[in-house]
């Protein structure tokens, strides 16, 4: 039977943040029996360091980390460019796969390595949480592949790895090693657990969308007929000399759901973030076919703040009397100093945050600011951009 224990810090020296997560997490009673320690980091520390010190206090413990805009957790929201998060689990119901070198043109083939990795270890995987670079994946490939392994029927959920909101490199660590295009999966196998997930951004789309004319995959060559990245931040009011940066807090790109999805979202469109460029070649998250619409999207703040509560409020429903043991969280990192003041971000994590806690205390919680986020939507494992992300798992009480 799993358990879980979680933190966060903020400390200029990487080895001493991890050492005071680890403290805060395990303290005295734990601290000799951990066997799963899953580290979110922001950008500015060094991730060797967080391996190494880790390893020399827990060399039996697995060991997984990967880079972030900054970190919730349950004392709180930080966006420093020194913040660590850390997840600590005890018990061996999980396996664990890594593969270096994931990039959209290969990202289903990678994907099925680590599903049959996962499958070969364990019986009776019913989630599985996937952290990947964020720069260059199509992570519709990557849920085709975990589904062609393990059905439809497993929730996938996780993230993908950001830096400070620039799209140059991220991070992601396991154990020995620490990958800029890497990938790694941990698959639970504790039948006693189950895990809710669901998303929410509150933007609104306008005007007339920009129509895919030509794509490879992931990769959109044309809008109307014209160069995808010239087009793109022309309607943006941007100079094609911008970077991705420049375009990540105000152009957002929503494709439309239907009627019945958008009903259960609480939005008409699922949102898409342009993570790189290559010339006029813009790479999307996933795979976008030509014909494909795209509109503009601008942020609500009022329904921003609506669509948190009705998320938690229906995820509270779902989850009934059965017992919250953790909750793993992607929030899209545009949600954070990006586009709300401090106090705005710390009332949207409180909303995020206070249905949760029992007998006033918030579970075991660790949040990251990432590029992107995975979710199921209309009863399938979707990706999302632009969202909050909430992993609630529990444990029936039965």
């Amino acid at each position: 039977m799993l358990e879980f224990f979680s933190s966060s810090a903020r400390v200029v020296n990487t080895k001493r943040c991890v050492n005071e997560c680890l403290e805060i997490a395990l303290g005295d009673s734990n601290k000799n029996n951990v066997d799963l320690l899953i580290f979110n980091a922001s950008i500015g520390h060094d991730f060797n360091d967080i391996l190494s010190e880790t390893k020399s206090l827990y060399p039996n413990a697995d060991v997984v980390a990967a880079s972030c805009c900054g970190i919730i957790g349950k004392e709180g929201v930080s966006e420093s460019m020194k913040d660590m998060g850390l997840m600590a689990v005890k018990g061996k119901d999980y396996a664990l796969a890594e593969v270096d070198g994931i990039f959209g043109v290969n990202s289903y083939e990678k994907s099925v390595e680590l599903a049959k990795s996962l499958k070969s270890q364990k019986d009776g995987i019913n989630m599985i949480y996937f952290l990947a670079s964020g720069i260059d994946i199509n992570n519709s490939d990557v849920i085709n592949a975990f589904e062609s392994v393990f059905g439809e029927d497993v929730t996938l959920f996780g993230a993908t790895s950001s830096d400070n909101m620039k799209g140059v490199i991220s991070y992601q660590a396991v154990n020995n090693n620490v990958y800029e295009n890497g990938a790694y999966a941990i698959g639970f196998s504790d039948s006693s657990l189950k895990v809710h997930t669901r998303a929410t951004h509150g933007f609104v789309a306008h005007g007339d969308p920009l129509v895919v004319t030509k794509s490879t995959g992931h990769i959109i060559h044309e809008f109307n007929n014209k160069p995808a990245w010239q087009e793109y931040t022309r309607v943006l009011g941007l100079d094609s000399q911008a970077s991705c940066g420049d375009t990540i807090p105000i152009g957002a790109l929503g494709e439309e759901l239907s009627v019945d999805l958008a009903q259960e979202y609480g939005n008409s469109h699922i949102l898409r973030v342009v993570t790189k460029h290559d010339g006029d070649d813009m790479y999307y998250t996933t795979s976008c076919p030509v014909n494909t619409k795209l509109w503009i999207t601008v942020r609500d703040e009022n329904l921003i703040f609506d669509e948190m509560e009705r998320m938690t409020t229906n995820m509270l429903q779902d989850i009934g009397d059965d017992e919250i043991v953790s909750v793993f969280h992607a929030d899209c990192l545009a949600r954070g100093r990006f586009l709300f003041n401090k106090v705005f971000k710390e009332e949207l994590v409180a909303k995020m945050q206070n249905p949760f806690y029992r007998n006033g205390l918030c579970p075991p919680w660790l949040g990251m600011y990432g590029f992107g986020e995975f979710a199921r939507l209309g009863g399938q494992n979707r990706y999302h951009n632009y969202t909050t992300a909430l992993y609630v798992i529990t444990r029936s009480r039965k």
